[in-house]
């Protein structure tokens, strides 16, 4: 229990808490600048896009390695020094990424990204740790403040990938090294932040509600991790946030396949996806007003119903355009965001303080460990039962003669081995290529664009960058 006037202690957790946002929006910018790029810079080093989506399994595991190892350096040292510790890793990954451009090394590129995954295991953790600072019924929306500062960084990190990598070319360096500078900058400045504002530790200006660590039985003791992972609300919160991750990478991962197979391009991919993103995040502070509202079960319950209506929607769209698919894929971020909240309220809410370290990285390190078996079981279902149902006429792809009378395809975009090839900046000019419907008209650079940053948020994620690249080359 903090020892501070009622005062202080208020402006402490204040402090607390914006340097959380801070952080989080800051070290998500970095996060997503340097995904933007990961496939490409792979496809450019090899050849090939065989392997290029190594990478992004790469950033993924080490999220999943970064939760656990995180919390347990959390539960001994405090929340700041693991939070700072993961910022501090993911600038050593992004240094390592950029000698990988710069040395075009393969291997050299996936120890950098498996470290910038590992780092931006902070980003995530860092809404617990908010939790921690409010009483019980405001966790809510101490959450979605913390995973609403993510928008920021959804808009900012792509947005600054040509800039970077203008910057990268101006002094002589490898254009696609830029990108991976922006990390650099950005996540120290996180570092720097939660080091000198987080004083005094969370743990140590928590919440009354939550017992500290050295008041209640020692981690380890009485109360082991299996016992504590069965309790009812705890399994229940873990059964939710994994559910509802499994269900939306699943989707989201064949959505841009399956769309440039019926002859979309970017333009329309991209414009889905924005409005997923939308969903996913810019909805935050509704889904903790919800969860506060209506207890964090009725939320969960709410947002697992949006998902399988999302799901029999997105299944139900025409392959050939229309706004059902992008409705669909608003949908489905919004219930991934109502799940995700109140699941994690309600995670916390059944933890005491010395156990919610411990047991929120084994939640997280799960739902990463999801995310990346989602991914890879996406391309399977994708080439066994396809986007909708065995047997349905609407698998079938375009054929050329289809592609070519609803305009240029996705392929129209610069060769690998052209001029341009492996530039940022050449996705913003691979040609007006579009489906017909809703999405046709809209700007070539600003669609694809909008195809980057999308592209990226869902980065953040899981792994819907390999998927998204992957498609486009």
């Amino acid at each position: 229990m903090s020892t501070l006037p009622p005062a202080a202690l208020a402006a402490a957790r204040g402090r607390a808490r914006w340097s959380l946002v801070a952080g989080v929006a800051l070290g998500s910018t970095g996060h997503i600048a340097a995904v933007t790029v990961a496939t490409i810079v792979a496809r450019d080093m090899l050849g090939s896009a065989t392997l290029a989506g190594a990478p992004g399994a790469t950033v993924v595991g080490g999220a999943a390695i970064g939760s656990v190892v995180l919390s347990a350096l959390m539960a001994r040292r405090g929340r700041r020094a693991g939070l700072v510790a993961g910022y501090a890793i993911g600038v050593g990954g992004a240094l390592v990424a950029t000698a990988s451009v710069l040395l075009g090394s393969f291997p050299l590129l996936l120890v950098g990204t498996l470290l910038i995954g590992f780092g931006n295991t902070s980003n995530q953790l860092s809404r617990y740790t908010a939790a921690d600072l409010v009483p019980a019924e405001r966790r809510a929306s101490a959450i979605e403040t913390v995973v609403w500062a993510a928008t920021i960084g959804s808009v900012a990190g792509p947005w600054l990938v040509p800039i970077s990598s203008d910057l990268a070319e101006s002094v002589g360096l490898a254009p696609l090294s830029g990108p991976y500078l922006v990390p650099v900058v950005f996540v120290a400045i996180a570092a720097i932040l939660s080091h000198v504002l987080l004083r005094p530790d969370p743990y140590e200006i928590a919440d009354e509600s939550a017992p500290r660590a050295r008041e209640a039985a020692p981690l380890g003791g009485a109360v082991a991790l299996r016992v504590t992972l069965l309790r009812p609300g705890v399994l229940a919160s873990i059964v939710a946030l994994v559910v509802g991750q499994f269900v939306m990478v699943l989707i989201m991962t064949m959505t841009p396949l399956h769309m440039t197979q019926h002859g979309h391009g970017l333009d329309a991919v991209g414009a889905v996806l924005s409005a997923h993103t939308l969903g996913m995040f810019a909805l935050s502070p509704l889904s903790g007003r919800l969860a506060e509202r209506l207890g964090r079960v009725r939320t969960i319950v709410l947002g697992t119903a949006i998902l399988a209506l999302s799901s029999v929607m997105a299944a139900a769209a025409p392959p050939a355009g229309g706004n059902l698919l992008l409705v669909a894929l608003f949908l489905l971020g919004f219930g991934w965001n109502l799940g995700f909240v109140a699941g994690s309220a309600l995670l916390s809410e059944h933890l005491e303080l010395h156990e919610r370290t411990r047991v929120q990285g084994v939640a997280d390190a799960l739902i990463w460990s999801t995310s990346a078996a989602a991914s890879l079981g996406s391309g399977l279902i994708m080439a066994v039962a396809g986007y909708t149902r065995p047997g349905d006429p609407r698998r079938r792809p375009r054929g050329d003669s289809d592609r070519h009378a609803a305009g240029p395809s996705v392929r129209a975009r610069a060769s690998p081995c052209g001029p341009g090839a492996g530039d940022p900046r050449a996705l913003t000019a691979a040609g007006p290529g579009s489906a017909p419907g809703p999405y046709a008209g809209r700007s070539s650079r600003t669609t694809q664009l909008a195809s980057t940053r999308a592209h990226a948020t869902t980065s953040s994620t899981g792994t819907y960058s390999s998927a998204l690249w992957a498609t486009a080359t």
